[in-house]
């Protein structure tokens, strides 16, 4: 059974967005799964790896579009985002140096962080986009 499914709450109605938001939930419904088959550290790190650089990626898209649009909660967004980054980048560091393995904490808070930041902070821009004929 997977961590997290997708669903209608998780749609913020920017197609492309919501592509990016499905791709984030696969990815830590894989690193949760490769957490339950034992795999190595290195698989592990690599899931990882690939889940940050993923999200920047996301954040990126997200942010162009405030700019280009002039959204009016960028600046606390874009503060969001920051702090997610920094936080994994930090358990991402503290994994390769072997101070902490990949727990449950972690990907709740993966997890957790995902979903509330979705329905609780990107939704609000959904309405926003699609006036100006984002869909």
């Amino acid at each position: 059974m997977a961590l997290l499914e997708w669903s209608d709450a998780l749609k913020v109605n920017v197609a492309v967005i919501d592509r990016q938001h499905q791709r984030l939930v696969q990815m830590i419904n894989d690193l949760n799964e490769a957490m339950k088959k034992g795999k190595g550290k290195d698989i592990l790190g690599k899931i990882l790896d690939e889940m940050v650089r993923y999200a920047m990626t996301h954040f990126s898209t997200e942010e162009t579009y405030f700019d280009r649009y002039q959204y009016p909660e960028a600046a606390s967004h874009k503060s969001e985002h920051a702090a997610f980054v920094n936080k994994v980048k930090q358990f991402k560091s503290d994994f390769d140096k072997n101070k902490v393995g990949l727990s449950i904490e972690i990907l709740n808070f993966l997890s957790d962080w995902l979903v509330k930041h979705i329905q609780g902070t990107d939704k609000r821009y959904g309405p926003f986009f699609n006036q100006k004929g984002l869909q």
